[in-house]
């Protein structure tokens, strides 16, 4: 390996140590509370070592919801060739659920912590915002308007994004409980995957026109 690859390597390196602690901080603490100080702290950097790769926190977490996004649609795009959209939908559930359950920090900075709104650049929205290749959401929505297309849902439901957004919750639910309870010795909890596809099979039964 040459000196430029070196380099290379090593500065991607240490950009996916930062990015690593800055997603564990935000997720302990919330966004306000944490700064590039501590960052570097968490690193053993100095500040200036992490001023080197991102210019502030807001970049760090633009990356960081870049990164994880990315992830979560990647893992989605590995069930779009199944053309049933009820049996897709029945998918995505489950790959939601071991998403959350394999990457909890990425879930909860993802989906639990609050943040003020992120700032994309024009390419980065024009490439991904609606493109169900590359928006985890706009893959789900695509699913259940073919499903509603299809007369495969309650005829009263119509609205894609309303029932993208009831599935999308009732599976949260199962996986942001897990998470903030896991702890938890006051309740005897269920294993996450089992509480999770009886809440998926539920939402598919009470949403769809027949038994699925």
């Amino acid at each position: 390996m040459g000196t430029a690859e070196r380099r290379e390597r090593e500065r991607h390196e240490t950009r996916t140590k930062i990015l690593d602690a800055a997603r564990e901080l935000f997720a302990e603490l919330g966004y306000e509370a944490v700064t590039m100080r501590k960052v570097a702290e968490r690193v053993e950097y100095s500040p200036t070592a992490i001023y080197f790769h991102f210019k502030d926190k807001e970049a760090l977490m633009r990356e960081l919801c870049e990164l994880d996004f990315g992830a979560l649609a990647q893992q989605f795009q590995k069930i779009a060739r199944e053309k049933d959209p009820i049996e897709r939908l029945r998918k995505i559930g489950h790959a939601y659920v071991a998403f959350g359950i394999d990457h909890p920090n990425h879930y909860r900075l993802m989906f639990m912590t609050p943040r003020p709104p992120i700032t994309h650049t024009q390419e980065y929205e024009a490439a991904t915002r609606g493109n169900p290749e590359e928006d985890a959401y706009a893959f789900l929505k695509l699913t259940i308007q073919e499903g509603i297309a299809a007369g495969r849902f309650r005829p009263e439901l119509t609205d894609a994004d309303l029932v993208s957004q009831a599935v999308w919750a009732g599976t949260h639910g199962a996986i942001s409980l897990s998470i903030a309870k896991s702890n938890d010795d006051w309740v005897e909890m269920r294993p996450t995957k089992k509480t999770a596809e009886l809440i998926i099979e539920g939402l598919i039964r009470g949403l769809t026109r027949e038994e699925q």
